[in-house]
């Protein structure tokens, strides 16, 4: 078969691929494996007993069901559910957003992949425009998605050193300015892969920086407030039209349903409107059938900073001290746990890769996502850095985890030369 450079780009190795690859036989497979490497959110009974009864719910009311599997939306999804999500960000954010505003894809790699190829890649005027990340390491799931090649600029961070083996990554805006080549800033809140949250004066800087350059500033919130909150610190939502706040249903516990939320100018909504109606027609409908009364009802709030957010400080605070513990002699830090879902490790002066880490570890049934890949806009960049980091999830069962955590840790001291007996 004679692929074409869209389908040679998309069909060769990359770290989303090597991702999902990985959780699927992770799940597969007839070893029991250890995931330490997908973002699946915890299966939390409360959460998952609620999504139960709200399926009831719609097969109970006439036609409901029916109309939710069995008929076609609109290219920008249900206009009920954006009506409901508007009301609740006006009433709980003071947002001056309405229903034009909101936009729902098949999941946020939908939503990125639509926003980052109508703002950056070659354009009319005749420059071939970038994505800026202003702070790597950034999500994994941007670096592939762009149909035109090298599409994102990025930056080594600053690195703060804080106490008990922590560190934190924080942007570098010496120097940083938005040229004419770049067509959008986007910055994760709270960051996958390290739980890094930018304060409230970095985003105000960069909401700055983009209003300057007339570009907007893509804030990818798939983690964040309002909902499913998993950010451990106060931090102030922000969005104006000159923004494009992407959210997500999946961290609910609705990862497989796949319902991203844009919420941006009406001009954005309309545009990405008319991708998904290209791409897919229209996004699905069972996500936002499922979410709107608890949106509507303002319960989405309460689950999320009552349930889903002290049960991932939790995980997050056993998985650093284990870690902390086991490798407490060791050239190894944690990055700070501000939020989401996973724990980035660095092993500073690292003896091997963590290619090779991540190869040791999955003939030791543990799969984990190897750092190098959440670099993107800097492959041409040696920073060794890059090759000593791990992202490691702590959502799944938290026996699994710590097990696997140890297997970790053991492997990290036999890469440094020490007796992993």
């Amino acid at each position: 078969m004679q692929l074409s450079s869209f389908g040679r780009k998309f069909c060769q190795a990359s770290g989303t691929l090597k991702l999902m690859d990985d959780l699927g036989e992770a799940f597969s497979s007839e070893r029991e494996m250890i995931n330490l490497g997908g973002g699946n959110p915890s299966h939390i009974a409360s959460i998952e007993a609620l999504f139960r009864a709200r399926l009831g719910v719609l097969a109970q009311r006439p036609g409901e069901l029916e109309r939710v599997v069995g008929e076609y939306g609109g290219p920008g999804g249900d206009g009920a559910f954006a009506e409901s999500l508007s009301r609740l960000l006006r009433a709980e954010l003071g947002w001056d957003v309405g229903p034009r505003n909101v936009c729902v894809t098949n999941g946020s790699q939908s939503a990125f992949f639509g926003l980052f190829n109508l703002l950056a890649g070659p354009c009319d005027d005749g420059i071939n425009r970038k994505i800026m990340l202003p702070m790597a390491p950034e999500y994994i799931g941007y670096a592939d998605v762009g149909i035109a090649p090298e599409l994102f600029v990025s930056r080594r961070p600053m690195i703060d050193f804080l106490e008990d083996k922590l560190f934190k990554y924080r942007v570098d805006f010496t120097g940083l300015s938005v040229g004419s080549d770049i067509g959008a800033i986007c910055v994760s809140r709270p960051t996958n892969p390290t739980g890094n949250v930018l304060t409230d004066d970095e985003v105000s800087a960069l909401r700055e920086l983009a209003r300057e350059a007339d570009v907007p500033l893509i804030l990818d919130d798939a983690y964040g407030a309002p909902f499913p909150n998993i950010i451990f610190g106060d931090v102030n939502p922000v969005w104006d039209e000159d923004m494009i706040l992407c959210m997500s249903l999946s961290k609910l516990g609705l990862p497989g349903i796949r319902t991203g939320i844009v919420v941006a100018s009406e001009e954005v909504v309309r545009a990405l409107s008319a991708v998904n109606a290209i791409l897919s027609l229209a996004p699905g409908s069972m996500g936002p059938a499922l979410a709107i009364d608890l949106i509507e009802s303002g319960e989405i709030l309460r689950i999320s900073r009552e349930v889903i957010e002290p049960h991932y400080r939790d995980r997050a605070a056993r998985a650093t001290d284990l870690l902390r513990e086991e490798l407490c002699d060791y050239d190894v830090f944690v990055h700070k746990p501000e939020g989401a879902i996973f724990v980035w490790l660095w092993c500073r002066g690292l003896p091997v890769t963590n290619a090779v880490l991540y190869e040791r570890l999955k003939e030791r049934g543990v799969v984990v996502v190897s750092g190098e890949y959440f670099f993107p806009g800097l492959e041409e960049d040696d920073w060794i850095h890059k090759r000593e980091c791990l992202r490691l999830t702590y959502a799944d069962d938290p026996e699994k985890v710590e097990r696997g955590l140890r297997i970790v840790a053991e492997e990290v001291r036999r890469a440094y030369g020490a007796d992993a007996s």
